[in-house]
């Protein structure tokens, strides 16, 4: 389908701000509506059985830059980071393929926490509305207590144990999509309350809320609207280019972008039509979106991570720095800063320079 370019002048009067003085390598990209004095303030240094298991003792420790040198001795180590979160204290959680959670202070990049867990591969985080951390790992769910680091596996049955996907609904309930179809937990109750098992497209890869509190689910074979309240499909949508959906994120209109090996699109919630693809790209493997609060688009690709104008999908500059170019995760407005999780490891990107800066504690030394 052809692009399509859309916004008069009264949409893009917001997106006038976005592009004053952010130099993406040298070229100018965009700004995000940052104060004087935020910009000054930014610090750039830096259930099995449900029987809570053993407190962990994780004092926070300082974040280090590993020596190039022991990368020899770390061979096999995955430094993918497919999930952010964002907690109720403003620190952030990250997921990795390092056997392990971790949260950090965004503001400095300091290290508060490490919480081993049972599984090494960790694809989602949620928090539910009582600030419990849970994420979704290749062995199931595990349920985080920020306040000790508490780590309690969950032994739900769920339609597989690989957990691609979490979201938490309007009435709090959390949402666990597994290669094989969804479920819904009552996270203070500890119950699974429903299974879909015979999801259209199987797989939950990615969710997303609608304006509705009706639940997207990216699949497979394009995208499955899901009443929460029911737990029945609503309506399927197979006509989305590139089939698989990758990438999900509710815009300031209320239309849902969507991300597929092909490129982005937009879905009306309201009658699940395509109504738009963003020429800028086209042909590009999306795997990530994110709005950040002045309402620029923030894509992680397969080849790097760009942002754009979501009303004329005008590119305002590729990010250049990050440790690896697969953008798998995205946390805008988190400590005056954008984070992203990479193939290659953790970092974030600065609002005064537009550059990427890998974390050294999360970030592969080879890419340093």
């Amino acid at each position: 389908m052809g692009a399509q370019k859309s916004g008069g002048s009264g949409k893009v009067t917001e997106m006038t701000r976005l592009k004053t003085g952010l130099l993406v390598g040298g070229a100018i990209a965009a700004t995000f509506g940052m104060t004087a004095d935020a910009i000054a303030a930014l610090d750039l240094s830096a259930i099995g059985p449900r029987q809570p298991a053993s407190p962990t003792d994780l004092a926070p420790v300082p974040t280090v830059t590993p020596d190039p040198a022991l990368l020899s001795q770390r061979v096999g180590v995955d430094y993918r980071i497919p999930a952010l979160q964002k907690d109720f204290t403003g620190s952030l959680w990250i997921g990795t393929w390092r056997g392990e959670i971790a949260r950090i202070n965004p503001e400095t990049g300091q290290l508060q926490a490490r919480v081993p867990l049972p599984d090494r591969t960790v694809q989602a985080l949620a928090q539910d509305r009582v600030g419990r951390i849970w994420a979704g790992t290749y062995s199931g769910l595990v349920r985080v207590d920020p306040r000790t680091n508490q780590v309690t596996a969950t032994n739900f049955s769920l339609p597989s144990s690989q957990v691609l996907s979490l979201q938490i609904d309007t009435r709090g309930f959390l949402w666990v999509g597994t290669d094989q179809g969804l479920a819904m937990v009552s996270p203070d109750q500890g119950l699974l309350m429903t299974t879909l098992r015979g999801l259209s497209g199987v797989s939950a890869k990615v969710m997303e809320l609608d304006n509705a509190g009706h639940l997207w689910v990216g699949t497979l074979t394009g995208l499955t609207q899901v009443n929460t309240a029911s737990g029945a499909e609503m309506r399927v949508v197979r006509n989305v280019p590139g089939n698989i959906v990758q990438a999900l994120a509710l815009g300031p209109q209320g239309n849902l972008w969507v991300g597929t090996p092909q490129g982005l699109f937009v879905v009306t919630p309201e009658n699940g039509q395509v109504v738009r693809q963003v020429g800028s790209m086209f042909g590009r493997n999306v795997l990530s979106l994110a709005f950040d609060p002045n309402q620029a688009l923030w894509v992680g690709t397969e080849s790097g991570l760009v942002t754009l104008n979501p009303y004329n999908g005008e590119i305002f500059g590729e990010i250049l720095g990050l440790p690896g170019r697969q953008t798998l995760a995205i946390s805008p407005d988190t400590g005056n800063k954008v984070w992203v999780g990479t193939r290659e490891g953790l970092a974030w990107v600065s609002t005064t320079t537009g550059r990427g800066v890998p974390h050294g504690g999360f970030s592969n030394p080879g890419s340093l």
